[in-house]
């Protein structure tokens, strides 16, 4: 198997899915030698794509609508390597802090976080409006941090 590199093509800003999906279409008709096609969430714009030349992603990306240039150069598997392993969504939400709950029985509640476990990324929160202090246990992704204010306790 020969070397290959990480190469960065440019695409319209929420059209990396569709121009990976093409350039994957493409790959597979014209059997070009590319290995895989990466579209990170947080890198807008861009698409990555193994391959082991340049010319091949370009010649890849010819007549693909939203695709605009193949960036100059090759980035290292080292580089690319952390957009491969998931955050955990309880990551920056800390105990004290005020969230809101964006779904589920109590969405649009304000609560305080009393407890982060990041290996299950879950946290209890306490609602502010509730008669009794009950603490509920929540998915990370089912709140949006509102204050990181951990002084007024």
């Amino acid at each position: 198997m020969s070397e290959t590199s990480i190469y960065v093509v440019k695409t319209t800003a929420n059209q990396e899915r569709s121009v990976a999906n093409l350039i994957a279409q493409i790959a597979r008709k014209d059997k070009y030698d590319i290995r895989a096609l990466l579209v990170p969430d947080v890198l807008k714009g861009y698409v990555l794509v193994e391959a082991p030349t340049p010319e091949i992603v370009d010649q890849a990306i010819q007549g693909v609508p939203h695709a605009r240039s193949v960036i100059k150069g090759a980035s290292s598997f080292a580089e690319v390597e952390h957009f491969l392993t998931p955050r955990p969504v309880v990551v920056g939400i800390n105990e004290g802090a005020i969230v809101e709950l964006i779904s589920g029985p109590f969405k649009g509640e304000k609560a305080r976080v009393k407890r982060v476990d990041v290996a299950k990324e879950e946290i209890t929160v306490e609602l502010f409006e509730a008669m009794v202090p009950i603490p509920i246990t929540v998915r990370g992704d089912h709140v949006r941090v509102l204050s990181k204010d951990e002084a007024q306790r």
